[in-house]
């Protein structure tokens, strides 16, 4: 199971596995029963998990480096219903979490959620944003000094000339202009 299906679906519980998406829901699967069904995204929502980010006093950082840290810390997890526990956890775990922006609601959602991605054996990192294939050849030719062939917008100017009357003339005889009036009485 890749971190990168996972998503939280809003009004339920827990984490799911992207299985499908479809025009008016998605496929999911639950991890922590391991049941199928159908969403509909006329009543719910989806946030992949990959896409959501904590507020900290710097600047926000995506929740895997939260769990990373959750991760390496080692401690025993506090129980998700005691607010103070889970703040007092977070203050020593990521005291660079902004307290004020991030609800304690919002910690419990993130404990019990790195319960059940160990539970899980789900490896927690960002899937890899393959590299732009053209930035490699420019900078290796800038490396070595040789000239970089741009791509040349011929066929677009050409395109644009064929569309394009090359005089107003031709625009009066090409569509003559139809008017019809209106009978009065």
């Amino acid at each position: 199971m890749e971190y990168s299906k996972l998503v939280a679906v809003t009004g339920l519980p827990g984490l799911f596995e992207l299985i499908n998406s479809k025009n008016d829901g998605a496929i999911v699967r639950s991890l922590e029963d391991k049941s199928t069904r159908f969403v509909s995204s006329r009543i719910h929502n989806f946030s992949h998990l990959e896409s959501i980010e904590v507020y900290t006093i710097r600047e926000n950082v995506n929740l895997v480096d939260v769990l990373n840290t959750m991760d390496k810390a080692g401690d025993k997890l506090p129980d998700d219903k005691d607010a103070a526990a889970v703040k007092k956890y977070f203050e020593k775990v990521y005291p660079d979490m902004d307290f004020e922006r991030v609800y304690a609601s919002d910690m419990k959602k993130m404990v019990k959620w790195f319960d059940i991605l160990k539970k899980n054996n789900v490896e927690i990192k960002l899937s890899e944003e393959p590299a732009e294939e053209n930035a490699e050849p420019v900078e290796e030719a800038a490396a070595s000094n040789e000239p970089v062939a741009e791509a040349k917008p011929a066929k677009k100017a050409a395109a644009k000339k064929k569309e394009a009357p090359a005089s107003s003339e031709e625009v009066a005889e090409e569509a003559p202009k139809k008017t019809t009036r209106k009978k009065t009485k």
